[in-house]
C-alpha cells in the first residue's frame, strides 16, 4: 500500500512540476515515463539490496546453529526445551516434545523456534525486487494514463484530481485491511499527496518563471 502511493504521488508530483513550467503535453509525459522508469528501478534496487542483507543474515545465523548443533548438541536441546517451558508446557512434556521435534527435523526446529526462521519465509531478494518494481510502475501509470485522456486546457486539474481520487481510494482501502477508520486514513493520504503536489507545483512554475 505505502509503495503504491508512493508510485502515484511521485510520478503525479513529477508531472506537475513539469506542468507548471509551461512545457508540452510531450515533454509531461516523458517526464511521467522517466519518473516511472527510474521509481521502478530504484524501488527493485533498494528492495533488493535491504533484502539480500536479509538473507546474509539470516545465512550467518544458520552457520551459527549448524555448527552449535553439531558441537553441543545437548545443551542444544536444554535450550529448545526451555523455549517450550517458557510457552507454558511443563518440564517433562517440553523435554519430549523437544527430543520429538530434534528427532524429525533438529535443525528446523532450532531455527523455527529459536531464530523464527522458517523456510516459507526465508528472505528472496530477486523476487521483492521485481515484485516492487512491477507494483511501483502499474501505479504509476495513474497519473500518466489521466494526461492521456485529460483536455489540453484541464491537464494539471486531470492529473490532480486522479491522483487525490486513487490516493483517497487507496487511503480507505489500507484503513479497512489494517482495521482503522477508513475516513481518517483516506483523508491523512489525501491530504499528504495534496501538499506533496502543491510544493511540486510550486517549485515548477518558479523555475518556469526564472528560466
Amino acid at each position: 500500500m505505502l509503495g503504491s502511493n508512493d508510485a502515484i504521488v511521485s510520478t503525479a508530483g513529477l508531472m506537475m512540476g513539469v506542468a507548471a513550467s509551461k512545457a508540452t503535453t510531450t515533454a509531461i509525459l516523458v517526464a511521467g515515463i522517466a519518473g516511472l522508469g527510474a521509481g521502478a528501478m530504484s524501488m527493485a534496487v533498494g528492495e533488493f539490496v535491504s533484502v539480500s542483507s536479509q538473507r546474509d543474515a539470516e545465512q550467518a545465523d544458520i552457520a551459527i546453529e549448524k555448527q552449535e548443533l553439531v558441537e553441543s548438541p545437548e545443551a542444544e536441546l536444554m535450550e529448545l526445551a526451555g523455549i517450550y517451558r517458557e510457552r507454558g508446557l511443563d518440564k517433562d512434556l517440553a523435554m519430549k516434545v523437544a527430543k520429538q521435534l530434534s528427532a524429525r527435523d533438529n535443525l528446523g526446529a532450532h531455527l523455527r523456534d529459536e531464530l523464527g526462521i522458517e523456510e516459507n519465509n526465508r528472505a528472496r531478494p530477486l523476487q521483492a525486487a521485481w515484485i516492487s518494481a512491477v507494483s511501483f510502475a502499474v501505479f504509476a501509470m495513474v497519473p500518466i494514463l489521466a494526461l492521456v485522456v485529460a483536455p489540453a486546457d484541464f491537464r494539471m486539474h486531470t492529473i490532480a484530481g486522479v491522483t487525490l481520487a486513487s490516493l483517497a481510494g487507496l487511503g480507505a482501502l489500507g484503513g479497512k485491511l489494517g482495521g482503522a477508520p477508513m475516513g481518517r486514513a483516506s483523508l491523512r493520504v489525501t491530504l499528504g499527496g495534496a501538499f506533496a503536489l502543491g510544493v511540486t507545483f510550486l517549485i515548477g512554475r518558479l523555475v518556469g518563471i526564472s528560466v
